[in-house]
């Protein structure tokens, strides 16, 4: 589906915003007024620029509403949950929330599903105290809703966004099945400027993107309302669901074990953000770059499977302005600009995981460097086991395959020696993508495919000067990394942390 093809459209009143200007994000200015907090879902001034209707049916004030939910795997502080229910109390309707499992999904692993499901409980639980139907239904969306939304009498169907193209062709196959008296409408719950609000385009200068963010963040950093407990209760109780048995239906590789350090869900997803905030953030614009200081915020798994929304943190971070003002403006501009930067370039740019989606200045001096000799070439295999000459690279490699995490400045420098030691870089990008997809909790990701392509191809970066393998793509090598931090501690570091996980793993002491 196109996002370009598709116009915003309100159902909401707008909300009151506020002026339109770049933000300080050292300054308190972007915060909700207190007045807006606390208002349930049917009482919010809802800002009508976060919805888009994908196909308006006809009157449905005498059925239910459903919000397929798919990206955004949390009750509270969920744009498209709250919109569903808006909905549901303005007309009085019963109100079901769904998630569509399917037995593969690209290259995730056990490690993803078994993160994911232990969030969807949470789901389910906190659901049920609210008095909302959760169903987790087996199957493609396009396969499995129709018949749902017959048997549910559902009048309205509301989902969340993504960037991807499996999503995308998912949300286009729903919308193409629906009958015509369905209405379906599209939320991004994920950003927080809606990325059809961003822009229309791809837009390879990214100042222009951040720009326009930055712009447009006091328009929608607003305070969530609460989801309510719903007063109109369905008239069909939702089928029970045997954890155990959807854990083994899935037909994913299970060779890669779940991880120990990060509890999935959405409680366990705000303690980690509570931790980062009273322990870590001091720290986060000196120490955010070195690997031997525990400064980072940990919360990417968690905003990857949407169990933490992404404003909820910036809210919160934000209330430490005045405190830590470079570490909140470093973390707004990590956990904001750049996240939403890579939104935006999946959304727009179809080739977002190969080298036709790099500019063409980067195609061209990566062909023409293509036939460098290399100093060393490595087998996937190899690389995958961490089995490289340099020390610090497969220590980093090896806690990603045991902690499913890496520290995210030595992210950038795997993925140029990837570059550096593979036979050219279709296979390098190749490589790259299967391994964070493979071990990363938070794969197949906007940001991972981003990543990936800002090392390989130059994707939102310039150009260098010309140098052998890299061409003007920018390099990283193993001697500057000495002079942003200490390389030796690192490597003891981290090795230290993939001894204590694997022992943790087995059950050693």
């Amino acid at each position: 589906m196109d996002p370009r093809k598709i116009k915003s459209r309100a159902t909401f009143s707008p909300s009151c915003n506020s002026k339109k200007q770049k933000t300080d994000f050292s300054s308190q200015e972007a915060l909700p007024k207190t007045g807006e907090t606390g208002k349930s879902a049917v009482e919010y001034d809802f800002n009508k620029k976060r919805v888009r209707i994908l196909s308006l049916g006809q009157d449905f004030e005498e059925k239910g509403v459903l919000y397929w939910m798919s990206r955004d795997q949390r009750v509270m502080d969920n744009w498209a949950l709250l919109y569903g229910q808006h909905l549901a109390l303005k007309h009085r309707l019963q109100f079901h929330v769904c998630f569509c499992l399917v037995p593969q999904f690209l290259d995730a692993t056990i490690r993803h599903f078994g993160f994911m499901l232990k969030g969807l409980q949470e789901v389910e639980a906190e659901c049920q105290a609210l008095n909302i139907q959760f169903h987790l239904l087996k199957g493609e969306a396009p396969t499995v809703l129709p018949q749902f939304i017959s048997q549910n009498a559902i009048g309205t169907v509301v989902t969340d966004f993504s960037p991807l193209r499996l999503p995308c062709s998912w949300v286009e196959s729903v919308q193409k099945g629906l009958p015509e008296d369905v209405s379906f409408f599209q939320v991004d719950a994920h950003n927080i400027v809606p990325v059809w609000e961003t822009s229309n385009q791809l837009e390879r200068k990214i100042y222009i993107t951040q720009d326009k963010l930055r712009g447009k963040l006091a328009d929608f950093l607003s305070e969530f309302p609460p989801v309510v407990k719903h007063p109109f209760i369905c008239s069909k109780p939702c089928s029970s669901i045997n954890w155990d048995e959807v854990y083994m239906w899935l037909e994913c590789d299970r060779s890669v074990p779940e991880v120990t350090w990060a509890k999935p869900g959405t409680s366990a997803g705000m303690r980690m953000l509570q931790d980062f905030i009273q322990n870590r953030l001091k720290m986060y614009a000196e120490k955010r770059n070195d690997p031997t200081v525990d400064a980072t915020s940990n919360l990417s798994p968690w905003l990857h499977f949407g169990q933490v929304s992404p404003q909820r943190c910036i809210l919160e971070v934000k209330q430490l302005s005045e405190t830590y003002p470079q570490s909140v403006d470093k973390f707004i501009n990590e956990a904001f600009i750049w996240r939403e930067l890579a939104e935006h370039f999946c959304t727009y740019c179809p080739h977002y995981d190969s080298l036709e989606g790099a500019e063409e200045w980067a195609r061209t001096t990566l062909e023409i460097h293509s036939q460098d000799r290399r100093p060393y070439i490595y087998s996937e295999g190899e690389l995958e086991s961490g089995k490289t000459h340099d020390h610090l690279w497969n220590v980093a490699q090896k806690q990603l395959v045991k902690d499913g995490k890496m520290h995210g400045f030595l992210r950038m420098y795997w993925g140029k020696k990837i570059l550096e030691w593979t036979p050219n870089p279709e296979e390098a990008l190749k490589i790259a993508l299967h391994l964070n997809d493979k071990y990363e909790l938070d794969g197949r990701d906007p940001n991972g495919y981003v990543g990936c392509m800002w090392a390989i191809c130059g994707v939102h970066d310039k150009e260098f000067d010309e140098r052998p393998i890299y061409g003007k793509i920018r390099s990283m090598v193993y001697e500057s990394l000495k002079r942003k931090f200490n390389e030796a501690e690192s490597v003891r570091y981290l090795a230290g942390l993939v001894i204590t996980t694997s022992n943790a793993t087995s059950g050693e002491e």
